[in-house]
């Protein structure tokens, strides 16, 4: 269920707004005060923030762009002001829409669903975030295959980033060169596991600052390598 605040000073338009809403599905929280309306508003979660322009306190032009500085949520301004100039300063500002009064409550709601629908359209069709790991200026992006040094990218093979990966997002834990042969050459590759020891030395090369002393892979001798965070 969708969770609206209401930031308006007038009391009977913010009630009637709410009674409109709540019989829409939608949850709805009222602030009367712009002050407190704008803590409200970046300290909780809401779906949708309809926002009077004329407010005691902080007025709905600083609140959106406080709002909008820190979040993409959907903002319908309301005004007695027809004033085109008011109009475009909220939506440059970032507002997503503006409604003078008096309006149909039927139209606010219209206008609040439809504005709901396309913010969860959008958020639905944006691309996943890549899948990152970042330790100590080393960044590995799983989703893309690529890895960057204090932001200088490295080439990497297949096996190479394979065991860098695998490595980095086990940190502190110790495997052995069988164990890791196991992991990312698989139990039917045939092959000497002293691959692990050659892939190691590569990877350390391209990532270590001093491969005599590396900071990310270290070796545990007699045991095997482990990552360290």
């Amino acid at each position: 269920m969708s969770k609206v605040l209401i930031i308006e000073d007038e009391v009977a338009i913010a009630d009637l707004e709410k009674d409109y809403l709540e019989l829409s599905g939608f949850t709805v929280e009222i602030e009367n005060n712009g002050n407190q309306g704008l803590v409200r508003a970046l300290s909780e979660d809401f779906d949708m923030f309809i926002l009077d322009l004329m407010l005691p306190g902080v007025d709905g032009f600083e609140i959106c762009k406080k709002i909008r500085e820190n979040k993409n949520t959907p903002i319908l301004m309301v005004s007695a002001k027809k004033d085109d100039i008011d109009k475009i300063r909220g939506l440059g500002l970032g507002a997503d829409d503006y409604i003078t009064k008096p309006f149909s409550p039927s139209e606010l709601v219209a206008r609040v669903k439809a504005h709901l629908s396309r913010y969860e359209r959008l958020i639905n069709s944006n691309v996943q975030e890549n899948d990152m790991i970042e330790i100590r200026g080393l960044k590995i992006d799983k989703t893309a295959r690529r890895v960057w040094i204090n932001e200088e990218e490295k080439q990497f093979t297949t096996k190479e980033f394979d065991l860098l990966a695998f490595l980095a997002q086990n940190p502190n834990r110790v495997f052995s060169k069988e164990e890791l042969f196991s992991k990312i050459w698989d139990l039917e590759s045939v092959g000497d596991i002293a691959t692990v020891t050659v892939h190691i030395k590569k990877i350390r090369e391209k990532i270590e600052l001093n491969t005599a002393k590396p900071q990310y892979i270290e070796t545990i001798w007699g045991v095997g390598y482990r990552f360290k965070v």
